[in-house]
């Protein structure tokens, strides 16, 4: 009863934000996102009868706290989906900086679904898998899907899964991430905007939104997506920065790297678009042709950078892939 999976991070497009149902992880509205490659977590999981304790290791350090809290949701789901009681062995794995807003909870919690699902014996689909994911962070929940993703809300996992958003721009997509190291706490930035006076206009023009850029992905419109994008983390912001404490996690770089971009699409025509989740930290999409010119401009703002394309699905690895 073990195995090891992979699942890649996501770079929310229209983002959700604040969550009605904290232990389920229920969010307010819908989100779409696309996952970033090669960036990914790689999860080995193993049931043990004979285990009296859960043991769980991200990165080589054991986790305790909120953090086990959070993976216990998701390992109690799959016991109770699978009808044992075993102790479990979790061990994961990040190749690209963690806590800095280029979601690794998302990546972190798909790959741990996929893999307890398959260590349990389940059969499962990945939408069905996606449920399991969500209960450790939602974003998780369209990283098992992969690609291009829709989560849609609900209060059930009937309702509440993900779904792949088939579109030809996941081949010429290309995501210059411009990493602005800054500690950030993403429950603690659910909780702010649910209480901004500004979220229930989120509330009102989300679902538009989300409309919105389902057809331009439909329609593989670069520029109509990702303008989509960059409005929405502006918006995602808002609400954020006004909330009971006023928390603003952007830093001098962040707007450094904002005016860049916009710079280069004003004055040099070039499909650019900034966007960000909840951290200091860049995504930069643009497409292959001028991926070289938009790295040169982010790194000009003095970040290091990297360059990713689009990730598929979580997936299922072979033995010899194991972190034990």
């Amino acid at each position: 009863m073990k195995a090891t999976a992979k699942a890649h991070p996501i770079q929310g497009l229209v983002k959700y934000h604040g969550m009605r149902d904290e232990e389920l992880r229920l969010p307010y509205h819908d989100s779409i996102s696309v996952c970033t490659a090669p960036s990914h977590s790689k999860t080995t999981a193993a049931f043990d009868p004979d285990r009296e304790e859960d043991v769980y290791v991200i990165d080589g350090e054991e986790v305790t706290g909120r953090g086990a809290e959070r993976i216990d949701a998701v390992v109690d789901h799959v016991r109770d989906l699978a009808g044992i009681d075993h102790g479990v062995r979790f061990e994961s794995a990040n190749n690209f900086p963690t806590n800095i807003g280029f979601g690794s909870s998302s990546s972190g919690f798909a790959a741990a679904a996929m893999a307890l699902v398959e260590a349990a014996g389940l059969d499962m689909t990945r939408p069905e898998i996606s449920t399991v994911a969500r209960r450790g962070s939602s974003s998780a929940a369209r990283a098992v899907t992969g690609a291009f993703s829709h989560l849609r809300t609900g209060m059930n996992d009937k309702d509440c899964r993900s779904e792949r958003i088939e579109t030809d721009l996941e081949d010429d997509l290309r995501i210059v991430a411009g990493m602005v190291p800054s500690y950030k706490e993403t429950e603690e930035a659910h909780k702010e905007a649910a209480e901004s006076h500004m979220f229930e206009s989120r509330m009102a023009h989300i679902h538009g939104q989300i409309s919105d850029m389902r057809d331009a992905l439909y329609d593989s419109d670069f520029d109509a997506v990702f303008d989509l994008a960059e409005k929405d983390s502006l918006s995602l912001a808002a609400a954020t920065m006004t909330g009971p404490a006023g928390w603003v996690y952007w830093q001098p770089r962040t707007i450094e790297i904002f005016n860049a971009v916009r710079e280069l699409r004003n004055a040099e025509d070039v499909p650019v678009y900034f966007s960000v989740d909840t951290g200091a930290s860049v995504y930069i999409n643009t497409t292959e042709a001028y991926v070289g010119r938009v790295e040169e401009t982010v790194a000009d703002c003095g970040v290091d950078t990297r360059v990713w394309d689009v990730g598929g699905p979580a997936q299922v690895l072979d033995e010899d892939k194991a972190l034990f």
